[in-house]
C-alpha cells in the first residue's frame, strides 16, 4: 500500500464518467484534537446534525460516503440516520478505523499506534474485522471502501483489505507527510486514481489535494522543501508561485477551493475526492467550526463548490459508481 504506483497503474474510467466528484465524510466521534488520544474521552453529540447534512446533500443531488468508525456504528441514532439514507440509495457507507477506540484493546494508546498500519498485523486485522462486521450488521450491506484513520496505511493493510472484501481505498492523502508523527509519507504519491497491484487489484481514490501557481508542475519536488523553511509556503502562495490546496471545507476558503478545482480539471484529474470530519457539523468539536456561524459557512462552502463543479461539468458520483467505471475503463 505504501509503494509508489507506476505510470501503468493509473486508473482509466469508462467514457462519459469523468470528471466526477465524490464527497467523503470521516464519520467519527468528537474529541479534543489538541490532547493525547484516549479510549474514552470522546462524545457523539454531533450525530443529530448528520440528518441536516444528509437532507442538504439530497437537495443538491449528492450521495455522501460515510466512512464510519467504531463509536459511530455503536450509536443507535447514527445507525438510524445513516441507515435510512443507505437503504434509500441516498448514501454509501464505508470503513474508517480509529484504532485507539476500536476493540480489541491490546496496544498502548499513543501517537505511533494511532496509525492502524503501525500496529502488529494480527491486531490491525482483528480491529478491522470487528468494525467491518459491525458495519455490515448495522447497515445491511457489506462495505467496499476504506479510509484508515489519520490516513494510516501500513505494510500489511493491502492483504487485509483483500481478505475483507474491500474494493476501494481512499486513505492516501497525496502531497502530505505524516512521518514526523511516525505516520506514512505521501509527499510523492499522485493525486490521480490508480490500481494497487496485487492478486485482486484495489482501486485507490486519493483524497484530493492539488498544487497551483506558476511552479505547480514542480510542486511535488519543491513544496516539501519550502515546507521546511519558516513562512516560505505563505510567501510562495501570496506571490502566486506555488500553493497546495486541500479540497475540504475545513480550513480551505471557498475561493481557494474553486481555484483548486479548476487546477484539478486543468490537470485532467478524473475524480475529485472531497472530505471533511463529521464532528465539524456541530460547533465546538473541531477547530474549523467553533460557532454556529462557522457551521453555516461549511454548508455555504459545499453549496458554492458544488455549484462551481456543476458549471464546470463535474458530475456527483459515488465510490460504487467510480469502481464500476474504472472496471469498465
Amino acid at each position: 500500500m505504501l509503494t509508489l504506483p507506476q505510470a501503468d497503474q493509473a486508473a482509466h474510467f469508462a467514457s462519459g464518467f469523468a470528471p466526477a466528484s465524490i464527497l467523503t465524510v470521516d464519520t467519527e466521534e468528537g474529541f479534543d484534537w489538541d490532547k493525547p488520544f484516549t479510549r474514552d474521552q470522546h462524545d457523539l453529540t454531533h450525530v443529530d446534525r448528520i440528518a441536516r447534512f444528509q437532507s442538504f446533500c439530497e437537495g443538491i443531488g449528492v450521495s455522501p460516503v460515510y466512512l464510519v468508525d467504531w463509536p459511530i456504528v455503536q450509536s443507535a441514532k447514527a445507525r438510524e440516520i445513516i441507515g435510512d439514507a443507505v437503504s434509500r440509495g441516498a448514501a454509501e457507507v464505508g470503513v474508517q478505523l480509529h484504532p485507539w477506540v476500536n476493540p480489541p484493546f491490546e496496544e498502548e494508546v499513543n501517537t505511533h499506534n494511532s496509525f492502524a498500519g503501525n500496529l502488529p498485523p494480527e491486531l490491525e486485522r482483528a480491529k478491522f474485522s470487528r468494525l467491518r462486521d459491525a458495519i455490515e450488521e448495522a447497515f445491511g450491506t457489506p462495505p467496499i471502501s476504506y479510509r484508515a484513520g489519520r490516513y494510516g496505511l501500513g505494510p500489511a493493510t493491502k492483504s487485509l483489505l483483500h481478505d475483507m472484501g474491500i474494493k476501494v481505498d481512499t486513505s492516501v492523502r497525496a502531497y502530505f507527510d505524516y512521518s514526523h508523527q511516525d505516520g506514512p509519507n505521501y509527499e510523492d504519491f499522485p493525486n490521480h486514481p490508480y490500481w494497487v497491484a496485487g492478486e485482486t487489484p484495489l482501486l485507490e481514490l486519493p483524497v484530493t489535494s492539488v498544487y497551483r501557481g506558476l511552479l505547480a508542475s514542480a510542486g511535488p519536488q519543491l513544496f516539501p522543501k519550502l515546507a521546511r523553511i519558516p513562512r516560505a509556503p505563505g510567501v510562495a502562495s501570496r506571490t502566486g508561485l506555488l500553493e497546495r490546496v486541500r479540497l475540504t471545507p475545513e480550513g480551505t476558503p471557498l475561493a481557494d477551493a474553486i481555484k483548486g478545482i479548476d487546477a484539478a480539471l486543468a490537470a485532467n484529474l478524473p475524480v475529485i475526492v472531497l472530505s471533511f470530519h463529521s464532528p465539524s457539523l456541530a460547533p465546538g468539536n473541531t477547530p474549523y467550526t467553533e460557532t454556529e456561524e462557522e457551521v453555516d459557512r461549511l454548508y455555504a462552502w459545499l453549496d458554492g463548490v458544488y455549484a462551481h463543479m456543476a458549471r464546470r461539468g463535474v458530475t456527483p458520483s459515488t465510490i460504487a459508481q467510480a469502481l464500476a467505471a474504472a472496471n469498465a475503463g
